[in-house]
């Protein structure tokens, strides 16, 4: 029966399609098929401007397994920094008990921080400093700690005490590096909060800040899992900002806070008004890298370099490759097998601090190189300068820290977010001291909506630190932009 039927049928639907007139045909193949291709566009255009963001995910970096059904702790508590007889004796018996090597002839800090140098700065912290005093300085912003993924995370949040009328209080999250700590941004935060007491400006842009320590440096608790990187980073000062009650707020960062910062606008880009930088990281590479450093030296225009830019790139191999090696020895060893080196460092207060010190004295102007003394003392105190070291040294940070280049300088940290644009609106403050110059025409290619790029008239890496006032102005010049927009 079927075999009779089915001819028959397809007889006929074959005789209607023949019968079938053009016009017929046009007046629904016509309309089908405009139909599918402004499908096919309108999904394209949209699409095509989709941005692409790093996925938040969560984590846990508590110690053991996390807790199936126990509700993390979200509280905010106060916390003050203190100290103690035990821990200052402590550390003057091992002060007093450290061994030099003297350094050779004419050496200044080529062979890295020069020892006479270095006894020098042990007698004034032996028998000058006082650590009890600056613990006072340290505490006079408020300090709180809030558990984060089983971690807690240290931060402090200094509000302005007075606010102009009419004028709009803006949440500002500045995050440090390494090896610095919270307490670099102490002297730029009173030009923040209350810029017209200090003559910055009419005043009209005011911020509240929150200053964190990344996990693992300072009193934020040390990771207790392995892979605590930039992404994780990122993600728990979502959440901070998010617990301190901020739905929008501004971003700013140099060192490990670049990469945490500009992390966290990948991450979330509708809660960021504004990443302002100090540093930037790029991953340029390739041909075209290679054209551009090329002919920036002869042609700079060509390839989109100005004058500056050039002055500051070459000599490219000099300041680019051999400058780079040379500061950098470090970042190996942290990235391969921090614990070891840690172990010393950790134990003796005089290797930490000529540990440390060192990275303030040539990431701050590249020609203290040739200094007996580093050049440390011309841009900063010896009380500044301890000061830091010591938070390393009394919360036994050093290893911890140290550990955050293995995390982030592995296959996996460096290519996850390498293809992620960052679209919110960005201020790029470049330092001439820096350790790498980044030109405006490749940070463009990073940084969708650069607002503002400014050349800096001095300074190096540790900018908040060095020149406050500077880096100041330049986040308030970018966030007056952004509010204008």
């Amino acid at each position: 029966m079927w075999q009779e039927i089915l001819p028959n049928t397809w007889e006929s639907i074959l005789s209607r399609i023949r019968s079938f007139d053009y016009s017929q045909k046009n007046a629904v193949l016509v309309p089908a098929a405009a139909l599918g291709v402004g499908g096919m566009l309108v999904y394209w255009l949209t699409s095509r401007h989709k941005i692409k963001t790093i996925e938040m995910g969560d984590g846990w970096w508590g110690s053991g397994e996390r807790p199936l059904n126990g509700k993390e702790d979200e509280s905010i508590r106060p916390f003050k920094i203190e100290t103690s007889d035990k821990e200052i004796e402590d550390l003057h018996r091992r002060l007093e008990q450290a061994r030099y090597t003297p350094p050779l002839e004419g050496a200044a800090f080529h062979y890295g921080f020069n020892s006479s140098y270095l006894q020098k700065v042990v007698a004034y912290w032996r028998n000058q400093f006082d650590w009890r005093k600056q613990v006072e300085v340290l505490n006079k912003y408020p300090h709180f700690r809030t558990t984060i993924e089983g971690i807690d995370i240290h931060f402090i949040h200094v509000k302005p005490s007075y606010i102009p009328h009419g004028r709009a209080v803006q949440p500002l999250l500045m995050v440090h590096g390494w090896p610095g700590s919270f307490y670099e941004f102490y002297k730029i935060i009173p030009l923040l909060t209350e810029p017209a007491r200090h003559s910055l400006n009419e005043g009209d842009v005011v911020f509240e800040v929150i200053c964190p320590s990344i996990p693992g440096y300072g009193f934020s608790e040390a990771p207790h899992q392995k892979g605590f990187n930039t992404i994780a980073t990122a993600r728990i000062f979502h959440k901070l900002m998010n617990r301190l009650g901020f739905k929008e707020y501004y971003l700013q960062g140099g060192d490990w806070g670049s990469r945490i910062t500009t992390n966290m606008a990948q991450m979330l880009p509708q809660s960021v008004k504004g990443l302002h930088l100090n540093v930037v990281f790029t991953s340029k590479q390739g041909l075209r890298m290679m054209i551009s450093v090329m002919l920036g030296a002869y042609v700079p225009w060509l390839v989109g370099l100005t004058r500056e830019d050039v002055r500051r790139m070459y000599p490219f191999i000099q300041k680019n490759i051999y400058d780079l090696l040379r500061e950098s020895g470090y970042l190996h060893i942290q990235a391969t097998k921090p614990d070891t080196a840690g172990c010393g460092l950790n134990d003796s207060p005089v290797g930490l601090a000529a540990y440390i010190l060192e990275k303030f004295s040539t990431w701050t102007d590249k020609s203290f190189l040739h200094k007996d003394d580093g050049g440390l003392e011309s841009k900063y105190t010896l009380d500044e300068l301890l000061t830091n070291v010591m938070i390393y040294w009394v919360t036994s940070s050093i290893v911890s820290s140290m550990r955050f280049y293995k995390e982030n300088i592995s296959k996996d940290s460096l290519t996850a977010d390498a293809r992620v644009g960052v679209y919110v609106p960005t201020g790029i403050a470049a330092f001439p001291q820096e350790l790498a110059h980044t030109p405006h025409t490749w940070a463009k290619e990073i940084f969708k909506n650069l607002i503002t790029y400014s050349y800096m008239p001095r300074g190096g890496h540790f900018a908040a630190f060095e020149e406050p006032k500077l880096l100041a102005e330049d986040i308030m010049r970018f966030v007056r932009k952004v509010e204008q927009l």
